[in-house]
């Protein structure tokens, strides 16, 4: 994967942003770009970071971008809603979720409840969820294909 990883949230997520887009980009070699918070201020939107961020995987569906949030739960709410975004959050808990959101539903965009999950595991999680690939099987891609027909 060349394309670039694109880094967002608000608030609750800025500190694991910052830990994770260091890590991705220092260890893991690879481009990002940081959409987003700059500064931990407190009271600010997540929208208006999340949707920059799922605005240039939407127009460049073959990028990522990982996103932060208190639950991930709403910025992942938001990345959906542009085309070909598909948003996969994790909090914690069993982590073949994230294989499964690559491999069955070819997840672009990784929420990152910040909460709930400490920097290890989110480096794991990381880790593990960029270095998959999609199964384009028939099954997988005519489910996947249907979801987008949703956005037309």
């Amino acid at each position: 994967m060349n394309d670039k990883i694109y880094f967002a949230t608000d608030h609750a997520g800025f500190e694991l942003k910052n830990v994770i887009l260091e890590y991705v980009r220092d260890e893991l070699s690879l481009p990002v770009e940081d959409m987003g918070a700059y500064q931990s201020e407190l009271g600010d939107d997540y929208p208006d970071y999340i949707v920059k961020a799922a605005r240039e995987v939407s127009e460049n569906p073959e990028a990522r971008a990982i996103i932060f949030g208190g639950s991930g739960q709403g910025e992942a709410m938001v990345a959906n809603r542009f085309p070909h975004v598909r948003a996969t959050v994790y909090y914690g808990g069993e982590p073949e979720i994230i294989t499964l959101s690559r491999e069955h539903n070819n997840a672009n965009v990784l929420s990152l409840g910040a909460r709930f999950l400490n920097r290890v595991e989110a480096k794991q999680v990381v880790k593990e969820w960029l270095s998959l690939g999609y199964d384009s099987s028939s099954r997988h891609q005519q489910r996947n294909e249907k979801i987008d027909e949703l956005t037309k």
